[in-house]
């Protein structure tokens, strides 16, 4: 299934048809030599001073870090993600070397999970990020400590049928995609 973006302005391909899908092929499996590509994108994404405070935890469908994950799922994302073929935490080290704050971290594995997403989609691979998680449940589970920090967990697998949704979600799933105009966010 495809759900291209309507764009005001031309945008290259793989950004207009990037989106976050809820269904999942559940028979589709994936290795870390799948995800290579998209690890590879975001080693390379911009880092404020090159700190690259990004690191990331991968469970794949039925092995022990991905049923940790699924274990604090929360909400919808709980009846869905489970059907992904990968579950990725993303991290961030809020300390720079010398134990400053490091202000831009957030942004940076933001930057970092973009270029993931976007590599991933142009190898035929989705991603759908999601913050609906136990993140203190999550952070123990794993054996996440200070400074790092648990941020976001990102589904990642082949985009399935719609139909094996709830038909409040497959309503979702199927909706036109909407945004804000660029002239609301441009001034």
């Amino acid at each position: 299934m495809t759900n291209r973006a309507t764009t005001s302005f031309p945008i290259l391909d793989v950004l207009a048809e990037r989106w976050s899908p809820r269904a999942f092929d559940q028979s589709a499996t994936l290795t870390m030599a799948d995800l290579g590509p998209a690890f590879e994108a975001a080693r390379w994404a911009p880092s404020a001073n090159n700190l690259q405070p990004w690191s990331f935890i991968v469970g794949f469908r039925g092995d022990e870090a991905f049923e940790a994950i699924v274990a604090t799922l929360s909400g919808f994302n709980a009846s869905w993600a489970p059907h992904a073929s990968a579950l990725v935490v993303t991290i961030t080290n809020t300390l720079t070397a010398s134990g400053r704050q490091n202000v831009s971290a957030r942004y940076d594995l933001g930057q970092a999970v973009a270029h993931f997403s976007i590599q991933a989609q142009a190898n035929g691979l989705s991603v759908h990020q999601m913050g609906g998680f136990d993140i203190e449940t999550l952070t123990d589970s794993l054996g996440v400590n200070e400074p790092l920090e648990i941020v976001t967990v990102l589904a990642v697998g082949t985009a399935g049928d719609p139909a094996t949704l709830s038909d409040e979600m497959a309503e979702r799933e199927l909706a036109p995609r909407e945004r804000k105009d660029v002239s609301e966010f441009v001034r």
